[in-house]
């Protein structure tokens, strides 16, 4: 499936919404598509037409390669995503191949970067939604967060703050995610996946 370079491109950051949650290992999705609201000069704002914050903007050089794009944070919970991301879909007409999931990933270690259009939810709540509400055919950044240490339950590991170790990398590995995902959308997939896939 190819993506449609007139039409817009949305971003989605998957996390859960309020400030217990914000510094979890879960909601990475949410600090990279902050990041990128940062770069494209955007504030986050209540969506009119879903249960979402986003930010509408342009990324990338002047020139062909500059792409219109809604970032978007859904304020349902992670395992309800898939409705408020279908109906950002809808409301700024979207192929699904435009979209990208920027999502945690216990099966990568921590900070490794992978990129991908398709496939599987992996047992991720976040993608088993949208994945459900819409079809399998949308682009996924993978931000590895390692598996639980000893006996710690998925639920508690990926529900708890970064490690103080990890704090002290975080930030470069957000940046190099939202790096990730401009490079996707502004050169495509494979340039991506050569230049970000570790």
């Amino acid at each position: 499936m190819t993506t449609d370079a007139g039409a817009p491109w949305l971003i989605v950051g998957l996390g859960n919404p309020g400030p217990e949650y914000a510094g979890h290992r879960h909601n990475v999705g949410f600090m990279v598509a902050d990041l990128l609201a940062e770069r494209i000069g955007g504030k986050f704002k209540r969506a009119q037409k879903a249960q979402a914050q986003v930010v509408e903007g342009r990324m990338g050089p002047v020139g062909p390669a500059n792409r219109r794009v809604v970032l978007a944070k859904p304020m349902s919970y992670m395992n309800l995503s898939g409705g408020p991301v279908t109906a950002l879909r809808d409301f700024y007409k979207v192929p699904t191949a435009n979209i990208v999931a920027i999502h945690d990933e216990l099966d990568i270690d921590y900070g490794v970067l992978r990129l991908k259009l398709g496939g599987g939810d992996n047992g991720h709540n976040g993608l088993k939604s949208m994945t459900k509400a819409m079809g399998a055919e949308y682009h996924r950044l993978r931000f590895g967060i390692g598996r639980p240490p000893g006996r710690m339950q998925v639920a508690d590991f990926v529900l708890k703050d970064f490690s103080s170790a990890e704090r002290k990398e975080l930030d470069y590995f957000v940046d190099r995610a939202a790096d990730a995902v401009e490079c996707l959308v502004t050169e495509g997939l494979e340039r991506a996946q050569s230049a970000y896939n570790s």
